[in-house]
């Protein structure tokens, strides 16, 4: 049983790709008393009331994180908190940096201070791979966030409010996701291009995604930074399980672009270490005042420890990657 189960829970960035997914496991699996679907679209806010039928569980706030004081009303008796609210493009972030500053970096940091107002018991905030050693101005807001977070537990050591972080891949079925993109371009017959032919990526699905986040609610201390241990793909075997016949075209990395991915960074590998079987890598803090404790049963890494798309154990095969695509990711 979750501790998830019956409880008020609010979601940030609640109509995005990952949000959806949420809300569909969260009133199929944990009748929630409450859910909160906090975002600042109207649009879309409108759009996912359709979809689960104006659910009297759900509750629809539309608000920015970047206002706390509308942040406190909707967290009222709100029990935890998925921070799932963030911008999220590469290039945009590129030539708008201080607005990912405003919302990636501030905006987080009035989710920290409204919760612990609020009493909320534990937020879990969703990170990003590229908040791993960042070469791009929105990876280095997400790897603000996340020390944000999990220093967050320094200050709310004396409250109930406890901070812990997932970071994971690119989520294959999202909203932005290349595969839809790749699907029209071959439905066109046209060439798809790769940005570079020897890219790699971690990718995962939103059912997993949405499986991590439930799991770290119910055994997170407050401090974890929890990654998946999941395979690699590369980017061409992706393109060709989508367009199994597509010619393709390599146009270049984009400006803030990885040849490949990382989500354990050598400096942060020495703080790692195995849980849940091999399910999962934990980053843990580095300093704890509110009493933090490796997991029973946790694992060390090994020495000189890195996580990173091409060095990866485990790879997705071409046909693997075609099956999850075809089962609807």
């Amino acid at each position: 049983m979750s501790v998830l189960e019956g409880s008020n829970i609010l979601v940030t960035g609640g109509t995005g790709s990952f949000g959806k997914a949420f809300i569909r496991y969260a009133l199929d699996n944990l009748n929630p008393r409450r859910l909160v679907i906090f975002s600042r679209d109207e649009l879309k806010q409108y759009e996912v009331r359709q979809l689960f039928g104006d659910d009297p569980r759900l509750r629809w706030f539309i608000g920015d994180i970047r206002e706390e004081r509308r942040l406190a009303r909707a967290l009222h008796g709100v029990d935890y908190v998925v921070h799932a609210a963030a911008l999220k493009q590469v290039d945009t972030a590129e030539y708008n940096p201080f607005e990912f500053v405003k919302t990636n970096v501030l905006g987080s940091q009035n989710v920290i201070e409204a919760s612990i107002d609020a009493g909320v018991k534990k937020v879990v905030a969703l990170s990003t791979d590229k908040a791993s050693s960042p070469i791009n101005l929105y990876g280095a807001t997400k790897l603000t966030a996340d020390k944000l977070f999990i220093t967050g537990n320094h200050y709310a050591a004396a409250y109930e409010t406890r901070f812990s972080v997932v970071r994971y891949g690119n989520v294959m079925g999202s909203r932005g996701s290349v595969i839809p993109f790749f699907r029209k371009l071959g439905d066109e017959g046209k060439p798809l291009p790769i940005t570079d032919l020897r890219c790699t990526r971690f990718f995962i699905s939103l059912p997993q995604a949405v499986e991590m986040v439930v799991d770290t609610f119910d055994f997170m201390q407050g401090g974890e930074l929890l990654v998946p241990r999941i395979p690699s793909m590369k980017v061409t075997d992706l393109a060709h399980a989508v367009v199994p016949d597509a010619e393709l075209v390599d146009v270049g990395l984009r400006p803030g672009e990885k040849l490949h991915e990382e989500m354990i960074s050598p400096e942060e590998g020495r703080r790692a270490v195995i849980i849940r079987d091999g399910k999962y890598f934990i980053i843990q803090p580095d300093l704890a005042s509110w009493g933090y404790q490796t997991p029973e049963g946790a694992v060390p890494v090994e020495p000189a420890f890195a996580y990173q798309s091409d060095s990866n154990d485990s790879w997705y095969t071409r046909d693997e990657i075609a099956a999850i695509i075809e089962a609807g990711l």
